[in-house]
């Protein structure tokens, strides 16, 4: 078995895209609306099998989903709900949008490179205030304040 080394650990991570929309078009694709300012971004999305998804929405559909089986069974609950009933919090995740890509919520690297450089000319255009790209890797992402865990 050959060793691993950071290098090729690093290709095991998934990657996911995420935009801020500017507030003139955020409500529209919220709501799956079409708006002229829109046409591109949705041209890309298109050649990338790509989708836009309202990080608020699904925050809430997270809650509401841990509130029909039984909030015990989600350990992100608690942190969950205090960001979408804080009106701050809730500003911000109404125009932040995640991509799935072929219906994934995270794609490996090559997708996400491939529609990052496409998207990266859409930034500070009249849709696309910013982009961000993730990866899996827990040391790269937040974890639940103290309060917040079990």
């Amino acid at each position: 078995m050959a060793e691993k080394t950071p290098e090729s650990m690093n290709r095991e991570w998934l990657y996911q895209l995420r935009v801020n929309l500017r507030d003139e078009v955020a409500g529209a694709a919220r709501a799956g609306n079409s708006h002229p300012d829109l046409g591109p971004l949705a041209a890309v999305l298109d050649r990338h099998g790509a989708v836009l998804r309202c990080q608020y929405d699904a925050f809430a559909g997270y809650c509401a989903e841990a509130e029909r089986q039984g909030v015990g069974k989600f350990p992100l609950y608690a942190w969950t709900k205090a960001t979408i009933e804080d009106p701050d919090k809730k500003a911000k995740y109404v125009k932040s949008f995640t991509l799935y890509v072929d219906g994934d919520e995270v794609y490996d690297k090559a997708k996400a490179d491939a529609l990052e450089a496409e998207l990266r000319q859409l930034v500070g255009g009249p849709a696309v205030a910013d982009m961000a790209k993730h990866d899996t890797n827990p040391a790269n992402n937040p974890q639940p304040p103290k309060r917040y865990r079990s």
